[in-house]
């Protein structure tokens, strides 16, 4: 049991409380494409919109919505863009990872002070609806952190945005909200990365696996967790391990061309009823051996779930010490083998699947054989 003075201290470090994730943007090549394809596919709804119809003359931008995760998704409108340079060298990816914070300006303050590179000066923009105070700091690659406050605001996103409804509306498949988001940094670089989240945002390093707890017969990679005081933020940060041959962490390197965010990881309550859609609506999952399933039984347990279902959805399951987990990774979801998902329900397991990572990352390993990048 934790003493009064332990949990004082522990208060005192938390010198940044984050509410949770704001939203995650986007920068894409088609942001109304790639909204629809969200929406069809994800399950996502339409939340706002600003544009040329809004004022805003050099880029488009569609908000989406499902259970607390939004989504933003913004393309440039004409070739001299920054944004374009963004997308010539990455491709559609994510840009800005942004925390939902009491203070914004307090949160600019006390990151930069403590050597977070400055991205955006506190901001606050108004309309009728009230008032939403933004900064925010650079962190791995060109992914930047926006500290969001929006308790002084009532409209459905921010200024600038207007309601946008749709006639297209399919049902959501069960998402969420984020569960953590991982990002791919480069050679010897995770700890570099790990020291910053300590040092500016005062994370934590909950869990670290080597390259024996991430490795197959080819490859291997490197994680530590990191995790913000009150659990709310988890940002697993990978880099690449050696092996025979070249690490998924290492191909995203290539493609990316360059740091970045190499998956998000949402929660569902019925992962199996989530998966059941989205594979009905065209999303690709990666494969798992039928031969997971054999000893399934033996290294974890007795679940809720059939495992005949698990193992017809290609669903992973794991244990520690809390309970267990169950997980599932999507193909990559443009031509680039960068960005996926991972869909995941957690009953009781507060850990990240270490016991499929063999599976999973064999798994990967065939996809990059295909894509001859193994």
């Amino acid at each position: 049991m934790q003493s009064n003075s332990q949990t004082i201290t522990e208060n005192k470090q938390d010198f940044l409380p984050l509410k949770g994730t704001d939203f995650i943007e986007f920068y894409v090549g088609n942001a109304k494409q790639a909204a629809h394809y969200y929406k069809s596919a994800f399950g996502f709804k339409n939340l706002a919109y600003a544009g040329p119809e809004t004022g805003v003359r050099d880029r488009a931008s569609y908000v989406l919505v499902q259970g607390k995760i939004r989504l933003v998704l913004t393309t440039p409108l004409n070739s001299n863009h920054p944004i374009n340079q963004h997308l010539i060298k990455h491709g559609d990816g994510v840009h800005s990872l942004a925390l939902w914070v009491d203070d914004a300006y307090y949160a600019f303050e006390q990151t930069v002070k403590r050597g977070a590179k400055v991205f955006m000066e506190p901001t606050t923009i108004k309309d009728e609806n009230g008032e939403v105070r933004m900064s925010g700091i650079h962190t791995y690659g060109e992914t930047v952190h926006i500290f969001v406050e929006r308790k002084n605001y009532n409209g459905p996103f921010m200024p600038g945005y207007v309601k946008m409804e749709s006639e297209f509306n399919p049902e959501d498949v069960g998402l969420l909200y984020v569960d953590h988001c991982v990002g791919n940094v480069g050679w010897n670089r995770m700890n570099t990365w790990v020291k910053f989240y300590e040092d500016v945002l005062g994370f934590k390093n909950i869990l670290s696996f080597d390259d024996k707890d991430i490795s197959t017969e080819y490859s291997a990679l490197m994680s530590k967790v990191m995790s913000n005081g009150n659990g709310y933020i988890k940002f697993p940060i990978n880099e690449p391990a050696e092996g025979k041959k070249k690490s998924q962490v290492e191909e995203y390197l290539d493609f990316y061309e360059g740091e970045g965010v190499q998956h998000i990881a949402v929660a569902t309550n019925n992962i199996i009823d989530t998966v059941t859609k989205l594979r009905s609506r065209g999303v690709e999952f990666l494969t798992i051996p039928d031969s997971y399933y054999d000893s399934l039984k033996d290294r974890v347990g007795n679940i809720d779930e059939e495992i005949k279902i698990l193992k017809s959805l290609s669903i992973l399951v794991d244990r520690d010490d809390e309970g267990y987990l169950l997980q599932i990774f999507t193909k990559p979801v443009e031509d680039r083998p960068t960005l996926f998902y991972e869909i995941i329900q957690r009953k009781g397991a507060k850990s990240f699947g270490k016991g499929n990572f063999k599976a999973l990352f064999e798994s990967i390993e065939i996809e990059q054989a295909k894509r001859g990048n193994l």
